[in-house]
């Protein structure tokens, strides 16, 4: 007999509320339980004290004997701590039917590309600035001093 944690149903149309169970995994969703370790309330804020409450001593002791907990639950046991949390599917994992066809693909690659070139573009004029910055800093440095010397020279041309 494989024993469960899962959630069971209650509530009424439209406003689900769910009791945490240890059941046979072949008992109907709503049905026959072993026992019950809390309750789940989807309709309040995840902060609330009332959006999820377990009873942490039983539910480790149920997981000691080897019940498994739902996906639903694992991803709820991670939020207390009482498990790890779940592995996250990544792409690679994707099934090939649900892969974007080719026209999106390639929309997909030619707005990578635009991006990495609008990115470059930033990233030269951010250089530019740089380096102007830096010309116009010696510049005001360096004449400085030879401007006095130079000033009078070049008034004598002009005339």
């Amino acid at each position: 007999m494989s024993v469960r944690i899962r959630l069971a149903r209650g509530g009424s149309k439209k406003r689900p509320f769910h009791k945490i169970v240890v059941a046979d995994q072949r008992a109907p969703r709503d049905g026959r339980f072993i026992e019950e370790l809390g309750y789940y309330n989807p309709l309040v804020p995840k902060d609330h004290p009332e959006h999820f409450k377990v009873n942490v001593e039983k539910a480790k002791e149920w997981l000691k004997k080897g019940a498994e907990p739902t996906d639903r639950m694992l991803r709820l046991f991670a939020t207390i701590g009482l498990v790890e949390a779940p592995k996250i599917k990544t792409n690679a994992e994707q099934p090939v039917k649900s892969a974007p066809k080719a026209k999106a693909q390639e929309r997909l690659k030619e707005q990578a590309e635009r991006e990495a070139a609008k990115k470059e573009a930033e990233e030269q004029a951010k250089r530019e600035a740089e380096e102007a910055a830096k010309a116009a800093e010696e510049a005001a440095a360096a004449p400085a001093e030879e401007t006095p010397a130079e000033a009078p020279a070049e008034e004598t041309k002009a005339e």
